[in-house]
């Protein structure tokens, strides 16, 4: 039996059709925020409850705990010279892990006032930093720490370490979650989780324009609504197509929002990613687990090139 639904024919050109999800190690109480570090071959992921991030080592398929505590960090990605950009729940706040090893915190507070608990992270190709502060991580002690919210909203946030400038970009969502550029970077989708704290609010990935300055957003609408769950963690692939988490599967957009495909996976999925020499293995955080599974996919702007692809 296929591990993929194939809704469209687009799907069918991004799939193996011999290729299985693969459960590469389970033992977390959440497991969440994963990112794929070529230099060092390996994937770290989040466990927030159990304050710690592991590491799946690809030459040989170990786990291990890579760092605890960590402050419930969450969502993760590199920036340009391949370092690490956290998340953090309990610190709330962005920080990065620098190439001796140190964490280095990078931005804290807002006009004085403490982020919530920055969930979700991206670096812009200008070195910006796009991330998403919904109050997950301060509503109880399961993923963070119980604290007073200060600013008294869930915004989205840019950050130029350049110039110490932090502004908050997009103020019309309840709980803003993942977050992803389009290919170009044109176009900023994020997905709401609101519906977590009122309810019948629509559970969907919103696009918003890019100002030709670089700095501000115009709403565009709905790209998705989702019908299971909500959507969390997503990433954008070198064709324009999104990749999401939902409750009971990998789901994938094209870019005109139509539902192509899924990947059905047997937990909550939390986030994803791609990874490997090739970039074409998608890693899976579900719950309690690591999945992973071959795509004939690449993620925007990294992998090999168009009609280089050995299979």
């Amino acid at each position: 039996m296929s591990d993929y639904e194939i809704l469209d024919d687009r799907f069918r050109k991004l799939t193996i059709g011999h290729a299985k999800l693969e459960r590469l190690w389970t033992g977390s109480r959440w497991a969440e925020g994963p990112v794929y570090v070529p230099a060092a071959k390996h994937l770290l992921w989040s466990d927030i409850p159990n304050d710690r991030l592991l590491r799946y080592d690809e030459s040989d398929g170990s786990v291990s705990v890579f760092e605890t505590p960590c402050n419930n960090q969450n969502g993760h990605t590199l920036d340009g010279q391949g370092r690490v950009v956290a998340c953090e729940h309990r610190g709330r706040r962005i920080s990065r892990l620098e190439h001796d090893g140190r964490w280095q915190p990078l931005v804290e507070a807002i006009d004085g006032k403490r982020f919530n608990s920055p969930n979700d992270v991206v670096v812009k190709s200008d070195g910006t930093i796009w991330f998403t502060d919904p109050a997950y991580g301060i509503d109880s002690h399961y993923e963070g720490m119980i604290a007073r919210p200060e600013i008294g909203a869930s915004h989205v946030y840019r950050f130029d370490e350049a110039t110490g400038e932090v502004a908050a970009v997009i103020t019309d969502l309840v709980q803003p979650n993942g977050l992803a550029f389009s290919l170009d970077e044109k176009i900023l989708y994020v997905s709401d989780t609101g519906a977590s704290h009122v309810q019948g609010l629509p559970r969907a990935i919103n696009a918003y324009d890019v100002a030709t300055d670089g700095r501000s957003l115009r709403s565009r609408g709905t790209l998705a609504e989702c019908e299971a769950g909500f959507f969390d963690g997503f990433r954008v692939d070198r064709d324009g197509n999104i990749w999401t988490s939902s409750a009971d599967a990998v789901r994938v957009y094209a870019p005109d929002g139509m539902l192509i495909g899924r990947i059905l996976v047997p937990e909550i999925v939390s986030n994803l990613c791609f990874g490997g020499p090739k970039r074409n293995c998608l890693y899976i955080t579900a719950q309690t687990s690591l999945y992973s599974i071959y795509v004939n996919a690449h993620p925007a702007g990294l992998g090999p090139v168009a009609g280089q692809i050995s299979q």
